[in-house]
């Protein structure tokens, strides 16, 4: 059980809970992560901000980046939430769980994708040149490479706060890949 709290709409300043209402009118409810990161006065809307961006990669290939992401980080929240936002986005059960152990072998492009993602974060950046070259030669450009890390931070963020914190999960639980492998 986790010993912090997931502030309440009363309990943010008046600037999170103009937020707190366009997130209910655009998602139905405010996310436990979400709510979470209005305990700090500018960190929603950075947040946000920062998920938002305009991008050169797609909202499919984001999903494979959260996928290997936040399963390499174990983060049973992002992984539970990017599970049903990366079936929104058309990707199978089977496929979420073959991006979610780190790769795509299915798709040879989002194959590239999750494997570079999973060796940048394994290697914190210091990806061995083989890597580097299937990346390029899948497609990937240099503007890809850094919205990329961009959007990896982007989850770095959220799921290290989301470990530290411990706050209930309010997704469908992802089955831990363990468990599906046997």
């Amino acid at each position: 059980m986790s010993q912090f709290n997931v502030p309440t709409k009363a309990e943010v300043s008046p600037t999170n809970q103009a937020i707190f209402d366009n997130l209910e009118k655009g998602l139905g409810f405010v996310p436990n992560l979400y709510a979470y990161y209005a305990k700090g006065e500018t960190a929603l809307e950075d947040y946000l901000n920062l998920q938002n961006r305009k991008s050169s990669i797609s909202k499919k290939e984001r999903e494979v980046i959260n996928l290997v992401v936040s399963e390499y980080n174990g983060c049973h929240y992002c992984t539970s939430a990017h599970t049903v936002v990366a079936g929104m986005n058309g990707f199978t059960p089977e496929q979420i769980l073959n991006i979610r152990a780190g790769s795509a072998a299915f798709d040879s492009k989002l194959n590239a994708l999750a494997e570079f993602t999973l060796a940048t974060v394994q290697n914190r950046g210091k990806v061995d040149p083989q890597s580097k070259e299937a990346f390029f030669a899948a497609g990937y450009t240099e503007a890809n490479l850094i919205d990329i890390v961009m959007n990896i931070g982007d989850k770095i963020m959220s799921n290290f706060i989301h470990n530290l914190a411990d706050f209930p999960i309010d997704f469908p639980l992802a089955q831990p890949l363990e468990a599906t492998a046997a």
